[in-house]
């Protein structure tokens, strides 16, 4: 395949993910919430104590593949990621060449395309997609990270964490869930739910779901996997994202080498006067005609 349909095959499962970022298998099960109880919050207290509350920086070496319909390919690449700033990801081609990069913060979200010369910077609310979807910094960082989220939330608190319910499945599995408001004052078609197991409190997979009578659910399941010792607690070292929606389905696949909690100064990109400032309908009409 050439260099140019590389980066755009894997610059379009992004902007496919995020811009259908909703929900998975597990949210298939007919789960009956849990009224909170002592056995439920001790499953939440054990999923919370997994969180990287301590690690400040992320990053690691990171083999990347995409699959999308028969079409498929593999690229390496940097993670780089600071708490509460800055999601990074460099996609590089021939194992030394970047390009691509992806960065996201809690204001904007920036493409740069190094092979065309071009980019998108925008505000999250400015990507139809990504305020449709409830999609911002704090969710994408929860799912990167591990942890469970609520939108708009960027620490949950006491308060919060019962706002979760919970099921267990048998087998040592359980499934926490959230939905926003309550009753008749649901504020969305929007569910989340966890799958994770319920004797450590570890998630194995996170799910976000958009259900549209009219056009059909779309689905994000993030799956987690090979957890390796990053500081003192465990951290997943390969995930895998599976996107459905009514038309296609897109696989990605991001494994970890060498996770580490190095820091780095650099966390805002700069782009080049020589790059071209396009908007989200050009990049995805690019994208699309594979």
């Amino acid at each position: 395949m050439k260099l140019s349909n590389i980066l755009r095959l894997a610059l379009l499962t992004f902007t496919l993910a995020l811009s259908s970022c909703r929900s998975h298998k597990v949210a298939e099960v007919d789960s009956q919430p849990v009224v909170t109880n002592p056995i439920q919050d001790e499953l939440l207290s054990k999923v919370d104590s997994h969180t990287q509350r301590k690690a400040t920086f992320v990053g690691s070496k990171m083999k990347f593949s995409v699959t999308v319909g028969d079409q498929q390919l593999s690229l390496t690449g940097n993670l780089r990621m600071k708490r509460d700033d800055v999601i990074r990801l460099q996609l590089l081609a021939f194992g030394f060449v970047e390009a691509a990069r992806l960065e996201f913060t809690k204001d904007y979200v920036l493409i740069l395309d190094k092979y065309n010369r071009q980019y998108l910077k925008a505000p999250y609310y400015y990507i139809d997609f990504l305020r449709n979807s409830g999609i911002n910094f704090n969710t994408l960082q929860a799912l990167f990270w591990n942890e469970l989220f609520q939108p708009d939330k960027e620490v949950l608190n006491e308060e919060d964490m019962k706002k979760f319910t919970t099921s267990e499945l048998g087998e040592d599995e359980a499934i926490i869930n959230f939905e926003e408001g309550q009753g008749e004052q649901l504020k969305s078609k929007m569910f989340y739910s966890w799958l994770v197991n319920n004797l450590t409190g570890r998630i194995k997979m996170a799910n976000i779901m958009y259900r549209d009578q009219t056009h059909g659910n779309t689905q994000l399941n993030w799956e987690y996997r090979d957890f390796k010792k990053l500081g003192s607690k465990p951290f997943p070292s390969d995930m895998v994202v599976t996107l459905t929606t009514p038309k296609k389905e897109v696989t990605l696949g991001v494994k970890l080498n060498y996770l580490n909690n190095d820091s780095f100064n650099d966390t805002r990109t700069r782009v080049s006067d020589k790059y071209r400032e396009v908007d989200i309908d050009e990049i995805l009409k690019r994208f699309m005609a594979l």
